[in-house]
């Protein structure tokens, strides 16, 4: 699904990678898990586009195989849900308009992208996915941070992409709205689709997650199955504090040690 070889990238004028290389496969379930300033944002921009890596001989990002990206094509295979696009959307759309932009890569509505029929009925069907449906003609400024949530997770899966990239999903969500955020992931994971999120909070890691990378400074520290990487001593270095890792059913919580 993506692969970074030798990537240097900067953001604005901070270098965040300098020859980093990670690959994760088309069907794997990833967190990216590491402290602020990491790079986590970074990697994800990268990846849709929003920022470009150095170009240089020996180094390349691809999507699916591709060095050359038709981002059309992209929406149709990759889920994007972040807070970010949260913060930016145009707050004079109603529900049902944020799920339709989703097919033109839009924010907000506008008059020259009209979706057909089929694609309403699609929408309509996606709110009712995320328990949305009877907010379609409500305005997004007036929905709760979490229905905001809710909605743009159903933008991102309007066209039934392949996996689904998340950026802190849970992040700036009361409980009932992250507990119900992490019910949606686990059951789009569970149609067999990957997923890849960053997070600096070890409880947004769903059991479906396979694989965690601890990502610090703009490098990879660890890397491999989720109980051999999420550990004591390894949360413990990535944030120059003692933590205790417990897990209990795949959820796993953090203590000050």
């Amino acid at each position: 699904m993506i692969e970074f070889k030798n990537v240097s990238a900067f953001q604005q004028q901070h270098q965040v990678f300098e020859q980093f290389s990670l690959t994760i496969g088309e069907h794997e379930r990833v967190a990216i898990l590491g402290p602020n300033g990491a790079g986590k944002s970074t990697l994800l921009k990268l990846v849709t586009r929003e920022i470009c890596p150095r170009v240089r001989d020996g180094s390349y990002l691809k999507l699916f195989g591709d060095e050359t990206v038709n981002l059309w094509a992209l929406r149709a295979k990759l889920g994007f849900v972040s807070q970010d696009l949260q913060e930016d959307y145009t707050p004079h759309t109603t529900a049902l308009e944020v799920v339709t932009s989703g097919f033109f890569g839009a924010i907000g509505a506008h008059g020259h992208l009209q979706p057909t029929a089929e694609q309403v009925a699609q929408a309509r069907a996606m709110l009712a996915t995320v328990d949305m449906a009877e907010y379609e003609a409500r305005m997004f400024q007036r929905l709760s941070t979490g229905q905001k949530r809710r909605l743009l997770l159903a933008r991102a899966l309007v066209h039934g992409p392949r996996a689904l990239i998340l950026d802190e999903p849970a992040n700036g969500l009361d409980m009932g709205a992250s507990l119900g955020m992490l019910a949606l992931m686990r059951k789009f994971c569970g149609q067999g689709r990957g997923m890849i999120i960053t997070t600096h909070h070890i409880d947004e890691i769903i059991p479906e997650i396979d694989r965690v990378v601890l990502l610090d400074q703009g490098k990879i520290v660890a890397d491999g199955p989720k109980a051999a990487v999420v550990t004591s001593d390894n949360l413990s270095r990535l944030y120059h504090t003692p933590l205790r890792i417990t897990e209990q059913e795949g959820w796993y919580r953090c203590w000050h040690a």
